[in-house]
């Protein structure tokens, strides 16, 4: 089973000149179908996560919305 949940980048602080920066999201609460389909209340969760991969550092943007797919690893 796979859970799908969508955050929003709140902010980006940036290390070693941008060499690296962590980044903080938090669960989205709009009260949409979509956001119900996997909290049945208002949701809520944080993820921050510090990434100093080059490839990774443009992935993200402060206000910009995501969706996390969690699932067993295997």
């Amino acid at each position: 089973m796979t859970v799908r949940a969508k955050f929003c980048c709140h902010f980006i602080k940036k290390y070693d000149g941008n060499k690296s920066q962590t980044v903080h999201m938090s669960a989205v609460i709009d009260d949409t179908p979509e956001n119900k389909k996997w909290s049945k209340y208002t949701p809520s969760g944080e993820l921050q996560m510090h990434i100093s991969n080059p490839d990774a550092l443009d992935q993200f943007e402060q206000g910009k919305e995501y969706y996390i797919d969690i699932q067993p690893a295997e």
